[in-house]
């Protein structure tokens, strides 16, 4: 005679076999949610340090910050241990959070460097600075002792970068009497400076 159900087994056996595979399930479900053991996570580290920090310093430029990175990495995997499901990736997961960690790192070493001031092209240091506003003192009180024609002249030709021409027009004078006043005033100028340094 032929069951009525022929796809349906009945009797103990099947009932085992179906509690067997749920206990089995459950087993699986629980070892996949405890994921990687601290041990197991530990032993990972501990025999793979050296390949880390190895992998770390082809990213990086100095010892401290691979150090720091692997160190880190290991902190971010041991919080996210669950996450590991198959205890056999652990390595993997270690090294991909070096690789990104070091990432990380070399993009906050650029930006801090992009948003660095910029430096000043042949800046003078202190000392040419103070010498440099001496000169620029004896000047002003050298130039005061001329005479108020070749003072207006040198200030003008010299230091307003004009030509004899603007020079002769701005004062109302000829081109000739602004070379002339020029001529005798960076001489007397120039015995004021030699004479008072």
């Amino acid at each position: 005679m032929t069951a009525p159900f022929p796809n349906v087994r009945h009797g103990v056996d099947h009932v085992t076999d179906r509690v067997a595979d749920r206990v089995e399930a459950a087993a699986s479900a629980s070892a996949a949610a405890e994921g990687t053991s601290v041990d197991q996570l530990t032993e990972t580290y501990q025999a793979h340090y050296r390949s880390l920090l190895g992998l770390a310093a082809l990213l990086l430029d100095d010892t401290a910050s691979c150090e720091d990175v692997v160190q880190e990495a290991f902190i971010r995997v041991h919080a996210a241990r669950r996450r590991v499901r198959d205890p056999e990736k652990t390595l993997a997961y270690l090294r991909q959070t070096v690789v990104n960690l070091s990432r990380s790192t070399l993009r906050r070493r650029i930006m801090g460097l992009r948003l660095l001031p910029k430096p000043m092209p042949d800046m003078a240091s202190a000392e040419e600075g103070a010498y440099d506003a001496l000169e620029r003192d004896h000047l002003r009180r050298s130039l005061r002792g001329l005479q108020r024609r070749q003072r207006e002249v040198l200030v003008l030709r010299y230091l307003a970068d004009m030509t004899e021409a603007q020079v002769a027009d701005s004062l109302g004078i000829s081109i000739g009497s602004v070379k002339a006043y020029g001529s005798r005033g960076l001489a007397a100028l120039r015995i004021a400076m030699e004479s008072t340094s």
